[in-house]
């Protein structure tokens, strides 16, 4: 109840008209049964502009971070999120992706439409890095379409570290849904698995025009950040 009340009454309204987000594709999502919309992830804003412009409600795996904020900003976040139906999974540890692959197949069983950022993790440069394989483990093991979606503009009003978001016009495409059925039975075979995820990719590709980076996303940023030296200040003179 909550999750329709956000979308149609208070959140939903409220982001179309600051946004005006121009929507490309949109009879590719299928009006019912089970589906998975992957796309890339720009920037915090993607978790509430999707869903807003979507018919069919749309459940999200959310980082378990959100979920666990400190203080009064901590506890309206998760209230928030849990609320509006989305799922934390915790992304430490060896079996963090096997926890995310079992709270999705969760939802595609019950017919739903499942929401997931293949890259992992937000962009931190708007750029598509390398996907990981848990989307396609998915699709193949449930035995439903993906359709693939692209944000455009999203990190150019919130990126990475900004707390608000600027008021600009977005767009949101989705491609044809991709059917893997060809690979049924092969989840547990690290080629296939690959091969779909990089077939998922590339038609984000196709949708946003971002330059591609065959690598995760997560290496990338800490790579980058272990390279940047220390910043020195100067000593106070008494």
């Amino acid at each position: 109840m909550f999750y329709y009340i956000l979308k149609y009454v208070v959140l939903g309204p409220v982001l179309r008209v600051l946004f005006r987000p121009r929507t490309e594709g949109l009879e590719n999502i299928p009006e019912e049964g089970a589906a998975i919309v992957a796309g890339n992830h720009l920037s915090f804003s993607d978790h509430f502009l999707m869903p807003a412009i979507l018919k069919r409600r749309i459940t999200f795996l959310a980082k378990a971070e959100y979920f666990t904020g400190p203080g009064i900003k901590g506890r309206l976040t998760a209230a928030f999120f849990h609320s509006a139906g989305q799922i934390p999974v915790d992304r430490s540890g060896k079996d963090a992706g096997q926890a995310a692959i079992r709270e999705g197949l969760g939802v595609l069983s019950k017919g739903e439409l499942l929401g997931i950022y293949p890259e992992g993790t937000r962009s931190h440069d708007g750029r598509l890095y390398k996907g990981k394989v848990g989307v396609a483990v998915m699709a193949i093991t449930a035995g439903v379409p993906v359709i693939p979606c692209a944000m455009l503009g999203t990190f150019e009003i919130q990126p990475p570290g900004q707390k608000l978001p600027k008021i600009k016009q977005v767009a949101i495409r989705f491609g044809e849904p991709l059917d893997f059925s060809r690979y049924a039975g092969m989840e547990n075979q690290k080629a296939a698995i690959r091969a779909v995820t990089d077939e998922i990719m590339y038609a984000i590709l196709e949708l946003s025009g971002q330059e591609y980076v065959d690598e995760y996303a997560a290496k990338v940023k800490a790579a980058e950040q272990e390279a940047v030296p220390p910043r020195k200040f100067p000593k106070l003179r008494r």
